[in-house]
């Protein structure tokens, strides 16, 4: 088992996650898939959420991610998602072309302990 530490405690919290294109449609491959990696990596960086194992298929995300105990499931995906489809919705203006009303990820996702 991999246990990380904060100042007061031991944990070792992972989830695994998948989201989905809307529509499904499948968008997420050559430069998009190689920038949603990139950008899932910055945004756990910046949060110290650790991705234990992520793929990207052409219409879905997986990640197990392991995350501090204060960080809420729903909160996790709220920064992941909401940062990576607006940075892909900036840098790839042919997606708004497919998602004219600015969202690209469907509204539910799948979370498993």
């Amino acid at each position: 088992m991999d246990y990380r530490y904060g100042s007061h405690t031991v944990y070792q919290i992972e989830y695994h996650f998948v989201w989905v294109t809307k529509y499904r449609y499948k968008i997420l491959k050559g430069e998009v898939s190689e920038r949603i990696r990139e950008l899932v990596r910055q945004t756990c960086e910046a949060f110290e959420i650790r991705i234990v194992q992520g793929v990207v298929s052409k219409d879905h995300v997986h990640i197990l991610v392991s995350y501090p105990p204060e960080m809420a499931p729903s909160e996790i995906m709220r920064r992941i998602k909401g940062r990576t489809s607006s940075y892909l919705f900036e840098e790839f203006p042919h997606l708004k072309k497919k998602y004219w009303e600015g969202i690209f990820g469907h509204e539910g996702i799948f979370a498993r302990q």
